[in-house]
């Protein structure tokens, strides 16, 4: 167990591994554990020793888990009359469109446990129904009789005008209900999405509420990590769970984006491969942001940064489909039993194909701690087919599942990924980074000195943000400045506020804005410089044109949501240069799969300036670099490994 000084720690919940990184005076230091899935606090306090001493900044797929397993309580949901099956109906969309025979796993609540409400609020904000108080009581006493554990309400329009929801809120808390209210957690429209969200969240707080109070009680100083990109203190996290969902992921992007700028590098786009899944984002000298996403089908909106995860990693399971073809995850070999080559699992893992190759060494621990068995990864993928040959398709198959990702958040963006560096991090990115630029033709790959945790080093550098939205759907144009202005001021004093009750103080304050073009049943979110009719459209325009290709200035354009963004002060990411810690291993001659000679160079040897040719293997405790024949790698001043064709 290590134990961790004044400083801060940053902590990162994989599927495999959690990361632990801790920075004091005295430099970084980093180290792994093997998750504990079925109650993942277990490795965070294992593996953190000490935490009353400092500061635990903290990321976890506690809540995307939770959700994709429907692990939570019996949550009902209350919405106004006549709208019953909004959470089975959805959006009526066909995500497979020539499956004959379309399966979608329910949602968080069950059909039968809805309770409608006699109410009503028009469109505009008006009253038509008035909600009295034998129906606040009604709602009460039905709660009780379907054994609510917890309630998400999401009455119409109630963005507009939310007093019918906060009584039913404040009854039913007064009885004793964890509650969750649409106009607290997404004052938006469209009241599918509004319901989505809100019964989401309700369903994950008792679970995250649990699991962040297990390690609060450790540590007088714990922020978490939630997916806006920013630190926030345990009650916001429990009381706005779906906040949550890309807790990690966020991190990995905050910590590429600060060592790129260090080394130079503004365009990036991220590629964060870990042991279940591969996590990538396009930046373009900042993070981009999107306010909505789905996770295992069902809608989500709340601010995040723009992550496109697929369900690829080195625990990803390779298997034969119903065709006969290979497939390779999304099912992972998780941390327990683990790819077979781990000791405990017999299914074959992309792990396994990266080991059989050559490109993971026997000899060299995974996450410091885990020897891999060649033997048992040979016998997991013969029962595929020939052990090399296999192994080769099971990392072909994988790549072209990242390679679409990566595709995702730059071409369907409308970036050239071309124009950018990427940044491989996580314990298998680096393994695989310099085959998906090839295929994407980036000419430029960096691996961070401390590549296998840099999420938790993003998290324990990240500042406190909160951010608060408005729903308007207001035509831009005159008469439009006096409502976007007044909710303006309402956003930045509530923003500022709350940011505050985080822990956190003032830095910058930035602005964004859903929008659309009047007619359109969708809208970009558009950073802009201020909360202004003419600088909303300006900017609209101009994302309109990169991402679709046109714009038609001479069209109505309407504000969906008005967004403001408090954030505090981010931390100094810290030194990640090998600081004199070079080795006494020298770098040796190995054989990779099909007799290739290759050079296996431990990171430890590589002091800066260095420069190591293709095909070799760069290993260090917390992940393993691959260079393939025509590429070249050298040492920045950071340590970073900087690695172009040569």
């Amino acid at each position: 167990m290590a134990e961790t000084h004044a400083g801060v720690l940053g902590v990162d919940v994989g599927g495999t591994f959690t990361d632990f990184v801790a920075i004091e005076e005295s430099g970084i230091r980093t180290w792994k554990r093997l998750s504990t899935p079925s109650a993942p606090e277990e490795a965070v306090l294992a593996g953190a020793g000490e935490l009353s001493a400092g500061r635990l900044a903290h990321g976890s797929t506690v809540a995307t888990n939770a959700l994709l397993e429907r692990r939570g309580p019996r949550t009902v949901l209350v919405t106004t009359e006549g709208f019953r099956d909004l959470l089975v109906i959805r959006r009526q969309e066909r995500p497979a469109l020539y499956d004959l025979e379309p399966r979608r796993r329910p949602h968080v609540v069950a059909r039968g446990d809805v309770i409608t409400v006699r109410e009503r609020v028009e469109a505009n904000g008006e009253v038509v129904t008035p909600l009295d108080d034998a129906e606040v009581a009604r709602v009460v006493d039905e709660a009780r009789a379907l054994g609510a554990e917890t309630v998400a309400i999401c009455l119409l329009f109630s963005y507009l005008r939310p007093e019918h929801e906060a009584r039913l809120a404040a009854a039913l808390r007064d009885a004793g209900f964890a509650v969750s209210a649409s106009h607290e957690v997404l004052p938006e429209h469209r009241e599918y999405e509004r319901a989505s969200t809100t019964a989401i969240n309700a369903f994950l707080q008792p679970s995250v509420r649990r699991y962040l109070g297990g390690i609060d009680e450790r540590s007088a100083h714990l922020r978490v990590m939630h997916s806006a990109g920013g630190l926030t203190d345990a009650g916001f996290a429990g009381e706005r769970p779906v906040s949550m969902v890309t807790s990690g992921p966020a991190g990995g992007v905050l910590g590429a984006l600060a060592v790129a700028k260090a080394a130079g590098h503004e365009q990036i786009i991220t590629f964060d491969m870990g042991g279940t899944s591969t996590d990538v984002s396009l930046c373009p000298g900042e993070p981009r942001y999107r306010s909505a996403t789905e996770v295992d089908g069902l809608a989500i909106h709340t601010p995040m940064v723009d992550i496109v995860t697929v369900g690829a990693g080195g625990g990803s399971i390779a298997r034969l489909d119903t065709g006969g073809a290979l497939a390779v995850g999304p099912e992972s070999a998780g941390a327990d039993p683990g790819p077979a080559c781990y000791g405990r699992g017999s299914l074959p893992t992309v792990s396994d194909a990266n080991l059989v190759l050559g490109r993971l060494r026997p000899e060299a621990p995974l996450g410091g701690s885990v020897i891999p068995d060649l033997g048992r990864a040979q016998e997991a993928l013969a029962t595929l087919g020939e052990p090399e040959a296999v192994a080769t398709a099971v990392v072909e198959v994988a790549n072209a599942t990242m390679a679409r990702a990566l595709r995702r958040v730059s071409l369907e963006r409308g970036y050239d990924p071309a124009a950018f560096a990427l940044v491989a991090f996580g314990g298998a990115g680096p393994l695989h980074a310099c085959e998906l630029a090839t295929e994407l033709g980036i000419s430029r790959v960096l691996v961070p000195r401390h590549a296998g945790v840099l999420s938790a080093i993003g998290i324990a550098t990240a500042p406190e943000v909160i951010e608060r939205g408005q729903g308007l759907v207001l035509t831009l144009g005159q008469g439009a400045s006096d409502p976007i202005a007044t909710t303006a001021t309402a956003l930045k004093e509530q923003a500022a506020k709350d940011l505050r009750a985080a822990g956190g103080s003032l830095s910058e304050l930035t602005w964004a804005a859903d929008v659309r073009y009047r007619g359109q049943a969708h809208e970009l979110r558009v950073a802009i410089e201020e909360p202004a009719p003419d600088a909303i459209m300006e900017a609209f325009h101009a994302a309109h044109e990169r991402e679709y290709g046109f714009a038609t200035p001479e069209r109505a354009v309407e504000l969906v949501a008005l967004r403001c963004r408090a954030q505090g002060t981010s931390r100094p990411m810290p030194a990640t240069a090998a600081d004199g810690d070079a080795g006494t291993d020298e770098p040796s001659a190995i054989t990779l799969a099909g007799g290739v000679r290759a050079v296996h160079a431990p990171r430890s040897a590589l002091a800066e300036n260095a420069t190591l040719d293709g095909p070799a293997v760069v290993t260090q405790p917390d992940a393993t670099t691959y260079i393939p024949p025509g590429w070249r790698a050298a040492v920045d001043a950071a340590g970073n490994l900087v690695v172009t064709p040569s």
